[in-house]
């Protein structure tokens, strides 16, 4: 039997290093749900656990010791023997290896299948378990204490009960093989759900790029939505909406391509994406080089002229988004359809302004369409309620125009209500609406469009925003 300092020092059964060990010291700092999932360990030695189901998703070659471990860390390597036979761990690894974020997923949703396993085992097993979690207790009360000869008995019977129980999950494990086999399927199908989701919400409407798009946050952040999919319904579903409403923006944007700038002649400047294939080769000859670099620096480097419509000179797109109590029921559908609406303006580098009305408003300004995840945590737990009125989120939109970079804006309004708007605001309303040259599109759900053809351009009546009709608001 091996030594204490073995398992002091070292509370991994896996080939992991130092590094191994700091970086899931830093992922378990930051993630509420891992917390949580160590907290709620059925095993005493079960943050040791998650450190390895975390290092065995990300490492690229992650094995268990081969040499003996010592018996406190018995039940942990039978765990993690079994885990990583598992079909389902192997496959996903793909995805996992040197991911933080994938790996952080599956650790708390591999963490809570294995406690949520364990703790359905009946009979003698949640005797013995009982048992160990008071032997365990009781050697950390020595250790605390420095009493060495306590403490050395202590660890003696802790060793001899974790060996009986590991027989004992390890009978388990082969008699109830196929329980915990789905219970590792599961978690692996939860965490590929959550990847999903987050990138639906964080991502652009372009497929190929979320990925991409998701290493620029700060994994904090990342990880803080991540969890938040996983606990929350309603989040959920918000991804799925956004999701399904990005593609289909990306599908209506797709013939605006046609509009992309071409080359047209040879300017000076120092624009590393538009330099000629010359300036290129003068960079990467030695003898040229310091030239090169000098000249880039003035901005004297040959490079394309391109020209074109480009859509930087757009104004923002400003979405008014109706929140009285009969919009509750498509609460997430209309997030999502938001959000939808946002990877748009950042695709096209535009503002973007959501204004949220009832009998009130709540105005939420994105520069450029950048939103953060704490922005969209914000959103999806906003709900207004009340009564409807047109007139103070028009009136808001004027305010962003007048404040806006660009003379030009889209305005969405959304809404299944209808209102009587003073005509003299309308009057103003209008006046303005010619002067800085903005359109309104309006998206009428289940209601008379009399009211917003008072101040709309184009009014379309839809049953929800999941309609071809609804789409229309992805062509601006």
């Amino acid at each position: 039997m091996n030594s204490s300092i073995g398992y002091r020092d070292n509370l991994s059964v896996l080939n992991t290093d130092s590094f191994d060990k700091r970086r899931f010291k830093e992922v378990l700092g930051i993630s509420p749900g891992l917390q949580k999932v160590r907290g709620e360990g059925v095993l005493p030695l079960f943050e040791p656990l998650l450190g390895d189901i975390w290092a065995s998703l990300y490492k690229m070659k992650p094995e268990i010791t081969e040499s003996d471990v010592d018996n406190v860390l018995m039940v942990n390597k039978s765990l993690m023997e079994r885990i990583m036979k598992e079909q389902y761990f192997v496959e996903y690894r793909n995805f996992t290896r040197l991911d933080d974020l994938s790996s952080a997923i599956a650790t708390v949703k591999f963490g809570e299948k294995t406690n949520q396993w364990l703790a359905e085992q009946e009979g003698s097993f949640q005797k013995q378990l009982k048992e160990l979690h008071t032997i365990h207790r009781e050697f950390q009360k020595q250790k605390r204490q420095e009493s060495s000869a306590n403490e050395k008995v202590i660890e003696e019977k802790l060793k001899e009960a974790m060996h009986n129980f590991n027989e004992k999950l390890q009978w388990l494990l082969h008699s109830n093989s196929d329980t915990f086999s789905q219970s590792m399927a599961q978690a692996m199908q939860e965490t590929k759900q959550v990847k999903e989701g987050l990138k639906s919400l964080l991502g652009g409407y372009s497929a190929g790029n979320a990925d991409a798009e998701l290493k620029k946050i700060p994994l904090r952040d990342q990880i803080s939505l991540a969890e938040k999919i996983a606990s929350n319904r309603k989040m959920k579903e918000i991804a799925e909406w956004a999701g399904r409403f990005k593609q289909i923006a990306s599908n209506k944007q797709k013939p605006k391509k046609c509009d992309s700038i071409g080359r047209s002649g040879v300017i000076l400047g120092n624009d590393v994406e538009k330099l000629l294939p010359i300036e290129w080769s003068l960079f990467m000859h030695l003898i040229t080089r310091k030239d090169f670099l000098r000249r880039f620096v003035e901005g004297q480097t040959m490079q394309y002229e391109q020209k074109g419509h480009e859509v930087l000179g757009k104004g923002p797109i400003i979405l008014c988004l109706d929140q009285s109590g009969s919009m509750q029921r498509l609460d997430t559908q209309s997030k999502g359809f938001a959000l939808a609406l946002i990877s748009i303006a950042r695709r096209q580098r535009r503002d973007f302004c959501l204004i949220l009305f009832s009998s009130t408003t709540q105005v939420l300004t994105f520069e450029k369409g950048h939103i953060k995840s704490s922005d969209i945590i914000q959103l999806a737990q906003t709900f207004l309620g009340g009564g409807t009125n047109f007139e103070l989120p028009l009136d808001s939109a004027l305010n962003v125009i007048n404040e806006s970079r660009f003379k030009l804006a889209d305005i969405v309004f959304v809404t299944d209500g209808e209102d009587e708007v003073p005509s003299s605001f309308m009057e103003v309303f209008n006046i303005k609406k010619k002067e800085k040259d903005f359109h309104v599109l309006s998206l009428v759900i289940g209601s008379s469009m009399d009211a917003v053809q008072q101040f709309a351009d184009k009014v379309i009546q839809v049953n929800d925003l999941n309609e071809d009709g609804s789409f229309t608001a992805f062509e601006i």
